[in-house]
């Protein structure tokens, strides 16, 4: 093996060791005992090879927070999407809970140390997860509001009902108690393909549908991206609106308003 092949072998395993370690430092510790001292003398390095490897502190603890995630990820990946993308989405949620239940110290480093403007690769890895599963949902005309807003409320919903649990003594953490907030919640973005009614026009679907993909979101527009105008862009939506309107079901639902 070439020299420096040995030397990245031999630079990862100390990477994987030092978060190894990292990561048991922060179940005994918490997150305020995740000093760089600590987590160097935890791991039998030097601080200036945690620099070395991480850059700074914020960079620890990102990957600190990605390490420890990993096998949560590994289980979102390896998802097997149903026929029902509703259920789908019900069953993430509580993959979620669970996790952040079983996992406390993990789970307040990755959501509960918030800094503006920022998110740990994980945390963006799992709302892409997430919001992949809208979109299919959103493919289906599943989705009362545009992916982007229903994006927000589950990851808003499910975070902070975890971490309001586990501010809770331990006896005290049930999943069951914030069972009916991810009924509401997904009741709210979302809709069941059997529950539609028999009148609903598929060009109220479709329109529906079209404008939650056309709908900006995180400061990407994807029909001024795609080359048209900004004037185009809000005319499109315009009339996707409008279109909506006149096919509206003769009940007056309105998926993104209801």
């Amino acid at each position: 093996m070439p020299d420096n092949d040995r030397r990245g072998s031999g630079s990862d395993d100390q990477r994987e060791r030092i978060l190894s370690e990292a990561v048991k430092l922060l179940a005994e510790a918490g997150p305020s005992g995740l000093s760089t001292r600590a987590v160097a003398a935890a791991a039998g390095v030097q601080t200036p090879t945690l620099y070395r490897l991480f850059a700074d502190k914020d960079g620890l603890l990102d990957a600190v927070a990605s390490f420890g995630f990993e096998s949560y990820l590994a289980e979102k990946r390896a998802f097997e999407p149903s026929e029902d993308p509703v259920e789908d989405l019900r069953r993430g949620w509580d993959v979620h809970v669970e996790f952040g239940l079983a996992n406390p110290a993990i789970y307040m480093l990755m959501y509960g140390n918030v800094r503006p403007g920022h998110r740990p690769a994980a945390a963006a890895e799992n709302r892409a997860i997430l919001r992949g599963m809208l979109e299919r949902a959103n493919v289906q005309g599943l989705l009362r509001v545009p992916v982007e807003a229903a994006t927000v409320a589950i990851e808003a919903s499910t975070t902070g009902a975890v971490l309001l649990l586990l501010a809770q003594p331990e006896h005290a953490r049930h999943a069951q108690l914030i069972r009916p907030l991810r009924d509401i919640v997904l009741d709210a973005v979302t809709e069941q393909a059997t529950s539609r009614a028999d009148d609903r026009s598929p060009i109220f679907d479709r329109a529906q549908s079209l404008l939650g993909i056309v709908t900006p979101a995180d400061d990407a527009d994807p029909v001024t991206d795609a080359g048209f105008s900004v004037f185009e862009a809000g005319l499109l939506r315009e009339w996707l609106v409008r279109l909506a309107e006149a096919h509206r079901p003769a009940d007056g639902s309105d998926r993104r308003s209801r």
